[in-house]
């Protein structure tokens, strides 16, 4: 199946140059939405990882089911606040400025093998966070795995110490 046939382009959003790829319309089709997760799994097969991680919102979207089809545990990463106990908490750079993420300190184990999923992979700022985060937990990054990859964003040049899967580069 094509899965590019299933992601819309919307021009200039959220600035005037960018081409957004939209995923909500991959996500609504029942087949397509299989695909994608299935061809995650394949392209992760030759990993050998304990725990999957994942960022808000997308990542849940494609790590839970592939965390489930594999027998593995998920872990959440969200933005500061939002988790109830005590947290790791990363800085990553934006085209303007700073954001942060937040995972439990106690949701991994120290020597886990972690495969960290997202929906897109762009200049490789989040996955870094997270990646700095699995660390911290005294964890190993197993690799990345991405739907959508977009060249030229150097995203992939930076986690070039880590495997990564991409299903679809734009």
């Amino acid at each position: 199946m094509d899965l590019k046939q299933l992601i819309r382009t919307i021009p200039d959003f959220p600035e005037e140059g960018i081409q957004f790829r939209d995923i909500t319309t991959l996500l609504k089709d029942p087949e397509g939405l299989r695909a994608a997760l299935d061809q995650l799994r394949e392209a992760t097969a030759d990993l050998s990882y304990d725990m999957i991680v994942g960022p808000e919102s997308r990542g849940f979207i494609f790590g839970v089911p592939l965390a489930y089809m594999e027998n593995k545990g998920f872990v959440p990463v969200r933005k500061p606040g939002k988790l109830p106990a005590a947290v790791y908490s990363q800085e990553y750079a934006l085209e303007y400025g700073v954001s942060r993420l937040e995972m439990h300190q106690d949701a991994l184990r120290p020597g886990q093998k972690v495969l960290i999923v997202d929906d897109l992979l762009a200049t490789g700022g989040t996955a870094q966070a997270i990646a700095s985060m699995v660390e911290k937990a005294g964890c190993r990054v197993a690799g990345f795995a991405f739907l959508i990859e977009l060249e030229g964003l150097g995203g992939r040049e930076r986690l070039k110490d880590y495997p990564v899967r991409s299903i679809l580069t734009y």
